[in-house]
């Protein structure tokens, strides 16, 4: 029992230094003839903390999760990241229609592309 008690005693006047660990996302992309979509798993996180930057051909995402403390920290395995990740998109995404959603923790961005990019039928003319 001794040892537990040494092990949460705290000397006083230390400063506790809280450094937040960075994380890479997790992300599904998908693409079909209208779009690219893409899934980022950002558990915690809301909508407020989220931003997604678009800008010379580079997808930046990146969102922080802060957990409120109920009491004193005995053990912490579980608290705050920040989730950042960056790809590379085409040129051919039409960034004035791109839209995002939050739901479950994960983020929905749905790149449109534009109408230059979407593959077409060519009709033949008979000479």
């Amino acid at each position: 029992m001794s040892a537990r008690k040494d092990i949460i005693k705290r000397e006083e006047g230390t400063e506790r230094v809280h450094h937040i660990p960075t994380a890479a996302p997790l992300v599904d992309i998908y693409e079909n003839d209208e779009e690219i979509l893409l899934y980022a798993d950002m558990p915690g996180v809301v909508k407020d903390g989220i931003r997604v930057n678009i800008d010379n051909g580079k997808l930046a995402l990146s969102g922080e999760r802060k957990l409120v403390a109920n009491g004193a920290a005995n053990w912490e395995e579980f608290g705050d990241v920040e989730y950042s990740r960056i790809f590379s998109v085409p040129q051919a995404i039409d960034v004035n229609r791109v839209n995002a959603e939050l739901k479950d923790g994960v983020l929905h961005l749905h790149l449109p592309k534009s109408e230059a990019a979407k593959p077409r039928q060519i009709e033949i003319k008979a000479g």
